[in-house]
């Protein structure tokens, strides 16, 4: 019996993340470089397996419905074929009803038994039969359970978004985060403009349109294999969300500076800031793991940067010979991550509620070492990819109040007219998905009195 290549490919792919820890992208990009798959192929793969982490908890709550076997008695192999089948019927509209159940029944009967193939093909042609009717709760109910099952994020998160959001905002972050991000590339200046580049990715049959807050911002509308083409290669652009340009942008740095990335793998806004500098000075680009400063290296090769020096240092702890020294200090700080969602929906399931107070202790002590490094009349921006106050304004009030000779300052000359929802009074940016298209971003620029 032979099993579908790529939906085999995709439950190895959920087996991966989901009983061995691994992180959603690395595990999709890692087990796809194996494999000899086409273009479609690959682009299938990917829709399943950030499509069924994205709504794991509505798929549950549906097998909770159709079967009557719990879920914690299935094996990770027969649910995680629930979940994809389940997925492809409620959630695919181009694939055929027949195709998700006999494909997941052949799954079942290879990575399980007769009884389990028996079992998945009951569940979901049950689900098939009842599509147009779905028992799902409704909203004249429990409001956080409605949004959490129809939105697919655990209750607690639900919970502490409607208490200070509100519902309406609360349920429309909770859409932004399902949905498929737009795929925007930075455009490398260092080796050419961004009119040559959008008619090279054209000529190669790419539909382009520029960004929309960022100069050197390009989105791409079909971007299947565009890593395949030269201009990657060449290192004509990198991959990068606009909220993460945004940040290099704020911090300015100039030709001949010395700036220090903190935390800077995998290496997006180092190389930024370097391509923002002319590959002229120095940024020196640091991280705890060595595999993590090897992607800095790696992306500087192939941007054609010469300018970042990648240091292992961690970053919590204060180097003494950096004090006084830099122009431009950068602090993209571990975090929560929930404004990436869209990107790794798996952030939903291992993420505890009580993580943003733990990650607060570790943010706050990167900022202080790091603020050592900034001269006199020199840059300090601290960064986030993530939408709680207590990892966001919380830690900058905090320091700004125990750091009299740091000041904020305005960052509303870096954001074109069209941005919403700034507030200069604040001295803080914070994105959002589903208010600027973004990934969800804060970014907090802070001065050194000279």
């Amino acid at each position: 019996m032979k099993v579908d290549k790529p939906r085999k490919t995709a439950l190895e792919i959920l087996y991966d993340i989901d009983k061995k820890g691994a992180y959603s992208n690395i595990s999709l990009n890692r087990i796809l470089s194996t494999r000899e798959l086409r273009d479609i192929d690959r682009a299938f793969i990917t829709d399943i397996v950030y499509g069924t982490l994205n709504k794991r908890l509505t798929i549950d709550y549906l097998i909770e419905q159709y079967s009557r076997i719990k879920i914690k008695r299935l094996s990770p192999w027969v649910l995680n074929i629930l979940r994809m089948g389940i997925y492809q019927l409620v959630f695919m509209d181009k694939v055929p009803a027949s195709a998700a159940c006999n494909e997941s029944v052949k799954l079942a009967k290879k990575f399980g038994h007769s009884a389990s193939s028996r079992y998945v093909n009951a569940v979901l042609r049950n689900i098939a039969r009842n599509i147009a009717d779905l028992p799902y709760p409704t909203k004249e109910g429990d409001i956080t359970k409605y949004l959490s099952i129809m939105h697919s994020y655990p209750e607690w998160m639900v919970q502490r978004w409607l208490k200070r959001f509100g519902e309406k905002f609360t349920e429309e972050f909770l859409k932004a985060g399902n949905e498929v991000p737009p795929f925007t590339i930075r455009v490398n200046t260092l080796k050419v403009s961004k009119g040559d580049l959008a008619v090279l990715l054209a000529d190669n049959g790419f539909r382009v349109k520029d960004g929309n807050y960022i100069n050197e911002a390009l989105i791409i509308e079909n971007p299947t294999a565009i890593k395949d083409i030269n201009g990657f290669s060449k290192g004509y652009f990198q991959v990068q969300d606009e909220s993460s340009m945004l940040v290099s942008r704020v911090l300015d740095p100039k030709p001949g500076q010395l700036v220090i990335d903190v935390c800077g793998a995998p290496g997006g806004k180092s190389t930024h800031i370097a391509q923002l500098m002319n590959n002229e000075g120095l940024v020196v680009s640091r991280d705890i793991y060595e595999h993590k400063t090897e992607l800095i290296d790696k992306a500087c090769s192939r941007l054609g940067i010469n300018i970042i020096k990648t240091e292992i240092f961690d970053a919590a702890i204060s180097d003494e010979a950096l004090t006084g020294k830099a122009d431009r200090v950068l602090v993209d700080a571990p975090c929560t991550g929930f404004g990436i969602i869209r990107r790794k929906p798996d952030i939903k399931w291992t993420r505890k509620s009580d993580d943003k107070e733990k990650l607060a202790g570790i943010q706050n002590k990167i900022l202080y070492a790091a603020s050592k490094y900034v001269r006199n009349g020199g840059v300090l921006v601290y960064s986030t990819c993530t939408v709680e106050p207590e990892e966001n304004e919380g830690i900058v009030k905090k320091f700004i109040h125990n750091n009299e000779d740091f000041h904020l300052e305005d960052v509303s000359s870096y954001i074109s007219e069209g941005f919403k929802n700034y507030n200069p009074d604040s001295g803080c940016m914070q994105l959002y998905p589903n208010v600027h298209g973004t990934d969800g971003f804060f970014i907090a620029k802070m001065v050194r009195k000279d």
